[in-house]
């Protein structure tokens, strides 16, 4: 999972990409780059880490000019160690191109094949992201006509881009004196959305991956970008939409209202808030029909994700609410660590339990979710430690049975708690006296009740079908191997600023 921005102002947009930076930080916080055009130029610096500690002061001011692109990587294909795949990416041919990709292609290993026999072109990382923008790069190449960039043509390059390319992406991506472009899979798997702000100066665009980055930067929500879409605003601010691909079939990933999206965000005429407080109110009607039987003291959230959850879930119950864990907020979110050790080491330093919510009761603790079950397992001795006389865990959505192959950390059924096990069997395994799992309709009704328009979800990590079609056992076979395996070797990371002289078109 990533976040990207996107922006075309009549101002220098350096602290505006930073800032939206901030606000789409959970999406992403292994690595982050900022490139900004001016004129013919392309500015760019990124580095591993988080936003805080990529950009100086010294870096923000090299990054001039009114337009750029902005990404946070969370890593899920090539290398989570490699500064080299920090996005964006850029190509210099044709006309200069910079990209930054949310999701994950699932037909790379082809593409990089035809990429290098067929059409000519080198790729330098592991990333999907750098296939995808020589994928771009190529298709743009073969619809421009007389050595002129048109909108027409950079539409028909988009197409070429969903004819080619399998799984989930938004994109953004800066083309080098002619505009911003942005666009999203056929299935719209991955949010995006964009807005406008109108100055003395005239309109000015932003595209982001959660509507939260438009509202706080002052910028009106248009729409969302549509599944396999594209829009194109032009550097002098001329926007454009086009349907590049004639029958999309929109089924957006619905663990993004899980977990993923913050709160305040709106995704898909969907409120991610109100979503997850019918989560609550679903999973409370489960426990009423059949874990009648507990005897439950208090409901206590795991911060922060699982809060509207469990307190919608408390007030359907009629029990007390607590807030029993107290949460650092310098540490960064467990699941999108790379690496297990890392991920079990840093619970204990992230939570802390308050006693006082915990000794002598029966406490029912509500997460967003169970994926591996380090974490629960962390928790659960936590509450217990902390004088809990019986603890029962409840997750606002179904079991994780199955890899997500769409951008999200989960790839191997090995690393799966709930693959090959019963609900009681995975009680014990976390140390759970019970555990309670959302049913999956009741999930997909509790966002889709927000926008009925939507009539099929992604939710491949938990009933395994996988909504492009080209998923096989094979392919997670595959996928599997190459995740136990050894990390390729790839080329020396560049220098960490670049300034780039680009003919402009």
């Amino acid at each position: 999972m990533c976040g990207i921005l996107g922006v075309v102002s009549h101002q220098p947009v350096n602290q505006l990409l930073y800032d939206g930076l901030q606000l789409l930080q959970h999406r992403g916080q292994d690595a982050a780059g900022i490139v900004t055009v001016d004129g013919s130029m392309f500015h760019m610096h990124k580095n591993s880490g988080m936003v805080r500690d990529v950009f100086r002061t010294r870096d923000m001011r090299n990054l001039m000019g009114n337009a750029g692109i902005a990404h946070v990587r969370y890593p899920t294909a090539g290398s989570a160690d490699s500064s080299a795949e920090s996005q964006p990416f850029y190509v210099n041919s044709p006309f200069g191109i910079v990209l930054g990709h949310n999701g994950n292609l699932t037909n790379t290993e082809q593409l990089q094949e035809e990429l290098f026999r067929q059409d000519l072109r080198h790729v330098n990382t592991g990333s999907d992201s750098e296939v995808l923008l020589n994928v771009l790069a190529h298709e743009l190449n073969a619809a421009v006509k007389d050595h002129r960039i048109t909108a027409e043509a950079v539409f028909q390059a988009v197409s070429g881009v969903h004819r080619r390319c399998k799984g989930a992406y938004a994109v953004v991506a800066m083309i080098a004196g002619f505009g911003l472009l942005a666009f999203r899979d056929p299935n719209g798997i991955r949010p995006l959305v964009f807005g406008k702000q109108e100055s003395e100066a005239g309109t000015e665009w932003l595209v982001a991956s959660e509507s939260v980055a438009l509202d706080a930067l002052g910028f009106s929500t248009v729409r969302d970008v549509e599944p396999g879409e594209a829009i194109l605003i032009t550097l002098d601010g001329q926007f454009s939409q086009c349907k590049c691909i004639e029958q999309p079939h929109f089924t957006p990933c619905i663990f993004e209202y899980v977990y993923f999206a913050r709160p305040d965000s709106v995704i898909d005429g969907i409120s991610v808030y109100e979503s997850r407080l019918r989560m609550g109110e679903r999973l409370a009607e489960k426990i009423k029909r059949q874990f009648s039987h507990l005897d439950i003291d208090v409901v206590i959230p795991i911060p922060d994700t699982s809060r509207p959850s469990a307190l919608q879930l408390a007030n359907r119950l009629g029990i007390d609410y607590r807030e029993g864990f107290i949460k650092n907020r310098y540490i960064g979110r467990t699941f999108i660590m790379p690496g297990q050790s890392v991920r079990k080491k840093s619970v204990r330093q992230k939570l802390n339990a308050m006693a006082m919510e915990f000794k002598g009761k029966n406490v029912l603790l509500v997460d967003d979710s169970i994926v591996r079950g380090t974490t629960s397992r962390e928790i659960i001795q936590m509450a217990r430690d902390a004088g809990a006389r019986a603890v029962y865990f409840a997750s606002a959505s179904p079991p994780v049975r199955f890899p997500n192959v769409y951008g999200i950390d989960m790839p191997t059924r090995a690393e799966l708690l709930a693959t090959g096990r019963s609900d009681e069997e995975i009680a014990r395994e976390i140390g759970a006296d019970a555990v309670i799992y959302q049913d999956l309709p009741d999930l997909i009704a509790a966002v889709q009740q927000l926008n009925p328009k939507i009539k099929q979800f992604d939710a491949s990590c938990f009933d395994g079908n996988y909504v492009t079609g080209d998923i096989t056992e094979d392919y997670l076979a595959r996928l599997e191997a190459q995740r136990s395996g050894v990390t390729p070797v790839v080329a020396a990371p560049p220098t960490r600023q670049m300034h780039l002289n680009l003919n402009a078109a």
